[in-house]
C-alpha cells in the first residue's frame, strides 16, 4: 500500500495559496484518475485508490500545516505502514517557482508541517516533493508570504507545476524515489 501526503490548511480562506500546493496536487491527481470525493478519517480527507496497481491512499491533513504529523501518524500507524511506501507533497519557499524536487529523506528545512511529521514520526526517513514557491520579497513576512494567494502571473507556472507533481507521483508509485530523483530534480 502506498501513502501520498498533500500538505496544506483547511478552508476556503486558504484556498490557492501557496501553502496549499500539496492540497492542490492531490486534488489534480483525484481529478486525472477519477476517483471519488474525500471521506473524512485519520483527521484529514482521504481518497481511497489504485496508483499502478497498488492500493493507495491519498491524505489532505486537515488538521492545519503545523500539525500534520496527528494526521500522517494516524494513518501510519493504521496501515501499519513501512515508511518507504510514503510520499509527501508540500510548499517550498526555498526553490524558485514551479520547480520540482523529491528527496528521499532530511530535514523540514523551515517548512512547519514537515517539521510536524518528522516530529510525529520520529524520523526523517521518508520521501518527500517539495513545489518551489518562490522567495517572499524583501518586504514580506515568510509567514504572510506562504499564506497569500498566486499572482495573475504566477498562476501558469503553478498550474503546470501542480499537473506535473502529480504525473509524477504516478512515477514516484511506479518506480520509486531513486527514479523520480534522478528524472524530476
Amino acid at each position: 500500500m502506498k501513502l501520498v501526503v498533500g500538505l496544506g490548511n483547511p478552508g476556503r480562506k486558504y484556498q490557492r495559496t501557496r501553502h496549499n500546493v500539496g492540497y492542490a496536487v492531490l486534488a489534480e491527481l483525484a481529478r486525472k484518475l477519477e476517483i471519488s470525493p474525500p471521506k473524512a478519517r485519520f483527521h484529514g480527507e482521504t481518497v481511497d485508490t489504485e496508483l499502478c496497481g497498488e492500493k493507495a491512499l491519498l491524505l489532505s491533513p486537515t488538521t492545519f500545516m503545523n500539525l500534520s504529523g496527528t494526521s500522517v501518524r494516524e494513518a501510519v500507524d493504521f496501515f501499519k505502514l513501512p515508511l518507504e511506501n510514503m510520499l509527501v507533497i508540500c510548499d517550498d519557499l526555498n526553490l524558485p517557482l514551479g520547480k520540482l524536487r523529491f528527496r528521499a529523506k532530511g530535514s523540514a528545512g523551515g517548512q512547519k508541517g514537515l517539521r510536524d511529521i518528522i516530529a510525529k514520526l520520529g524520523t526523517e526517513e521518508f520521501a518527500r516533493l517539495r513545489i518551489g514557491i518562490g522567495a517572499a520579497p524583501d518586504n514580506w513576512d515568510w509567514a504572510d508570504y506562504v499564506l497569500s494567494k498566486f499572482s495573475a502571473e504566477e498562476l501558469p507556472a503553478v498550474e503546470q507545476a501542480v499537473a506535473e507533481a502529480a504525473d509524477a507521483v504516478l512515477v514516484w508509485a511506479r518506480e520509486g524515489i531513486e527514479f523520480c530523483m534522478n528524472t524530476h530534480n
